[in-house]
């Protein structure tokens, strides 16, 4: 059940972008295998068309992709990070066409939205809800910064990048300083002797 719903949303995002499909195309028969733990393994096999379709039992799958349990929040936020999470198994070249349609498939909310509301209702609804993303997101980006300072500057609890540079400086210049105090007394040292 939640196999074929997450079909339907990857065809449906394909269906908007003809590009999309056609890249995938190149691999008709061949079969993906999404594994993201606690969710049930996705299995799918890509069709002449470009479309995907659920994969039998007895197909072979060509790429695995495993996502970590905490894959799936960055890759919806569409955040570069997420390749960390991901493990890769199978085709390179499949491989890399599926990174590269995560990377520029996206969602056409306004074109689906004017369907049932009209262009212009669409395109307002659209704006405000890119306008609320940026408003979260410079939201948490403030709070993110206003505990770094409230951590550096009033509990301390961490080191501001600034000091950490003077404190690497200055362990340099004490490393310099006593080499040249060990030349000099390497120099006296030898005057002593003659």
């Amino acid at each position: 059940m939640l196999e074929r719903g997450a079909i339907a949303a990857l065809n449906h995002l394909l269906a908007q972008h003809a590009w999309a499909a056609e890249r995938l195309r190149v691999f008709s028969g061949q079969c993906a295998e999404f594994r993201n733990p606690p969710f049930p393994d996705l299995r799918v096999v890509i069709l002449e068309t470009g479309l995907l379709d659920e994969a039998k039992t007895d197909t072979a799958t060509t790429l695995v992709v495993k996502l970590k349990p905490g894959a799936l929040p960055l890759l919806v936020a569409r955040s570069e990070s997420a390749l960390a999470e991901i493990e890769i198994e199978g085709s390179a070249e499949f491989a890399n066409t599926i990174q590269h349609l995560f990377r520029h498939l996206t969602w056409d909310l306004e074109e689906d939205l004017s369907r049932f509301l009209g262009d212009v209702v669409a395109h307002r609804v659209a704006s405000q809800a890119r306008a609320f993303g940026a408003w979260q997101r410079e939201g948490v980006t403030r709070l993110a910064e206003n505990f770094a300072e409230y951590w550096t500057e009033e509990k301390a609890l961490l080191v501001r990048p600034a000091d950490v540079d003077k404190f690497c400086r200055d362990v340099d210049s004490l490393g310099e300083d006593v080499e040249r105090v060990e030349r000099r007394i390497e120099r006296l040292d030898t005057l002593r002797k003659r």
